[in-house]
Order: structure tokens, then C-alpha cells, then sequence
């Protein structure tokens, strides 16, 4: 692993998902290791659950060792002032706290990866790989975050959704960040929490009618963002097979697709993939018209970084590419009502805590460009669009260059143009 660390201070998470500053995250750390000192009582069944596996599983029970012991030689070099977690017996005690809690806002960047911030380093270690990797630890990441889900959903974790001027999501603060918010989603300002039923009701709220119209809807040609996201890559002539791990991340179809025969169909075509904001939109929407052929969910890691990107203190935002072979993933195919398109495919990808991946189209459904075709529950995370070899298509992002410091394009805004087939 590089020994090069990259500054925390001035930098967000892609889709800020993590504060852009030491002290957020610092003050943050101890107030929840704060609770986490006065949680006396049993374990929530999942926390429980969790030990006993890590208690009773040779290998679990090395990797949960190894990842706390290993955590200071990294320690010593960024954020020495980062309260730390001390083993896992301190990490259960803090996901218990974590499960009956909602992420508050914060100007300076809300920590809306909370189980992550509590990994942040451990993740990165040489243990924290082998364990996070493991399908076996991922089942109990997966129970626990499904609890988490739980409570998103219910109107207890509405306590947040006030107008507290500097922690609530509609006081003064927050509205210099979503300065439109009423006007444009869905909402009802004259009832408690604007009307959103749960925390999870209001992070995957709607746009109003109109606010993000579909570029050139009747034009086939036009491929349309499918969420409202920023473009980390582009890339040519993918491969069934690569070594997805090394330091460039390129894209292995096989892994991607779940080992699905028609990954083969896309072989030497493209991806495009771009990450979602935490404070936006987090619904996905259809960025052609066509027909949905096969939809799936693929279960997969939530905490697996790259280790050859070096230490990321925002792990994983420098691993967007691997985990696109190996996170929880929706997959939708499409069979473009475009023939110079074909068969494409959406591919939402899951990170961190953000995996809870909902389909809402079916199979054999026609859908239009820009119809809703699923959503990402709390938040968003990334997303690639795959086409195939034959598709001629030139991407027009607005300016941008793809990379972790680009910026949101509108959901349903042109993209890119796919060429007519030659004959």
C-alpha cells in the first residue's frame, strides 16, 4: 500500500457524503463515542448477532483483531487528533448507537456514512481488506444496515427533519445549501417535517413536475443522465476480464454483470459512470426509451476498498471503480427502442451504507425516456450506463472532465448522442 496519505481538510467525499473538514468529523466522533460510553444495556439483536459470529468464526475473529491492532501505524500519519475506535467490542458498541440515529445537517459537510466514519480507518488495513471482502461479514453488515434501513424509515428518525438553524434540514443553514427546496420538490412546508413521513421518505423525495425536463424526449438519439449526478469516468473498449483491483480500476464486465451470459454482448463497448450528491436527488430514471429485457440485485460488499489507491481517508471515494465489480448493485437491461443502440444496461452501485438499491420497473415494462426506474434508499452513491461495441456515441458533459472534483448534471439533461449505425 502507497504510504502517501491525501489531506482530509479542505476536500468532501464525492457527493460530499463526509465532512470537508477535521473538525466536523472529530466533534462528530466524540459525541457519538460519547453515547456509545453511556450504552450500557444488551446489544440490538443484529449488534449481537455480529459478535457472536466474530466470537465464534476463526477467520472473523482474526480479521476484527487485525484491523483495530494494524490501525495506529496509519494513524501516525494524517489526523492524529481523530478520536479512534478502539476494537471491535468499541465498534459494536458504537453501530448500537448508530442504529437508532439519523444524520443531522451540517453546513460544513453531514456525516451521511456514519457506520463508515466509524471503519474510516480500520477499512484500510490489511485485515479490514480480508474481513470487509468476506461473504460471510457481509451478511451481518447486511443485517445491520437493513435495521438501520428500519429505522430510516420510521417517524422516529423525523427528529432531524426541523428548522434548527444550524443541525436542522430546513433551518437557516440548510437553506443557503438547497436554497429552492420547497419550490422544487415535493413537499408541504405548513406540515411538521414538510410532510415527510421518515427520514428515508425525505432522502428520496421527488422533483416537482417540470423541474427537470427530459432533453429532446421524442429524439432516440439522445441518452439522457440517468440520476443527478456528477461523471467520474468514460471508458473504451471494456473487457470481460480485468484486473479490476490495480490502481487504474478498469472496468471486468463478468464481475460488473454477476457472471450474466449477456455480459459477453458488451465486450469492447463502453461505460460511463458518474457519482451522486448526498444533498440532491436520489431517484434514477431512464436515460433512453426502450424496452426493460432483465432486472436484477446483486449482493455484494459495503466496506471493501482498493489498497492499490493508498490510504483514502474518505474510503472508499478513491475506489469508485472496484466497487463496481463487487458492491450490492441493481441492474437493469434495456433494449433501446433506438437499433443503434440495442440491448444497454444501467448499473446502480451501492457504497458504504447507501446499498439499498430498489427496482421499480419490471421486466417486459416499455418505459420512456426519463421515467423513474428505481432509487437508492438514504441517498445515493454511483452509477454506471454500459453499451455495446456497435454504439457509436459521443458524450457531451457540459464542459466537464470526469473525476472525482466534477459537478452535478442535471438528471434527464442530454449527455450524450448516439451515431447512426453505418451500414
Amino acid at each position: 500500500m502507497s504510504s502517501a496519505v491525501k489531506p482530509i481538510d479542505k476536500t468532501f467525499a464525492a457527493g460530499k457524503w463526509m465532512p470537508r473538514d477535521r473538525e466536523t468529523l472529530v466533534a462528530w466522533m466524540k459525541k457519538i463515542m460519547a453515547r456509545a460510553e453511556k450504552d450500557t444495556g444488551p446489544l440490538l439483536p443484529v449488534v449481537e448477532n455480529l459478535k457472536n459470529f466474530i466470537e465464534n468464526d476463526a477467520k472473523a475473529y482474526m480479521f476484527f483483531n487485525q484491523m483495530f491492532d494494524e490501525v495506529p501505524a496509519n494513524k501516525s500519519k494524517a489526523l492524529p487528533d481523530l478520536p479512534q475506535v478502539r476494537d471491535y467490542q468499541h465498534m459494536l458498541r458504537l453501530f448500537n448507537v448508530i442504529l437508532t440515529h439519523a444524520p443531522s445537517f451540517d453546513e460544513t459537510g453531514f456525516v451521511g456514512f456514519p457506520f463508515n466514519a466509524i471503519l474510516n480507518w480500520s477499512m484500510a488495513t490489511s485485515g479490514g481488506w480480508a474481513g470487509f471482502i468476506d461473504d460471510k461479514v457481509n451478511v451481518h453488515i447486511k443485517a445491520i444496515l437493513d435495521a438501520w434501513g428500519t429505522f430510516l424509515r420510521s417517524p422516529e428518525s423525523t427528529y432531524v427533519l426541523n428548522d434548527d438553524p444550524k443541525n436542522g434540514w430546513f433551518g437557516e443553514d440548510a437553506k443557503k445549501m438547497l436554497p429552492n427546496f420547497a419550490d422544487e420538490f415535493v413537499c408541504d412546508p405548513s406540515k411538521p417535517h414538510y410532510g415527510f413521513r421518515s427520514w428515508d421518505d425525505f432522502f428520496v423525495r421527488e422533483f416537482r413536475e417540470g423541474i427537470r425536463p427530459v432533453a429532446e424526449p421524442d429524439n432516440d438519439a439522445v441518452v439522457v443522465n440517468a440520476c443527478e449526478s456528477a461523471p467520474f469516468a468514460i471508458a473504451r473498449n471494456v473487457q470481460l476480464l480485468d484486473r479490476f483491483w490495480i490502481k487504474a480500476q478498469p472496468y471486468a464486465l463478468r464481475f460488473m454483470l454477476n457472471d450474466d451470459p449477456w455480459a459477453r454482448r458488451f465486450v469492447g463497448g463502453t461505460v460511463y459512470q458518474a457519482f451522486l450528491s448526498a444533498l440532491t436527488y436520489h431517484r434514477w430514471h431512464a436515460p433512453v426509451s426502450g424496452r426493460v429485457v432483465k432486472t436484477c440485485v446483486i449482493p455484494g460488499t459495503y466496506y471493501s476498498e482498493t489498497r492499490s489507491v493508498g490510504y483514502d481517508p474518505l474510503a472508499p471515494n478513491d475506489s469508485q471503480g472496484y466497487i463496481s465489480e463487487i458492491a450490492t448493485r441493481a441492474v437493469i437491461y434495456i433494449e433501446a427502442d433506438n437499433p443503434d443502440i440495442g440491448l444497454m444496461c444501467f448499473v446502480a452501485i451501492g457504497m458504504a451504507e447507501v446499498s439499498t438499491c430498489e427496482i421499480t420497473v419490471y421486466e417486459g415494462q416499455h418505459i420512456k425516456k426519463g421515467q423513474e426506474t428505481g432509487m437508492f434508499h438514504f441517498g445515493g452513491s454511483t452509477h454506471c450506463l454500459i453499451f455495446g461495441p456497435h454504439v457509436d456515441i459521443e458524450f457531451d458533459l457540459n464542459g466537464q472532465t470526469p473525476g472525482l472534483e466534477s459537478s452535478n448534471i442535471n438528471i434527464n439533461a442530454r449527455i450524450a448522442t448516439v451515431k447512426p449505425r453505418k451500414k
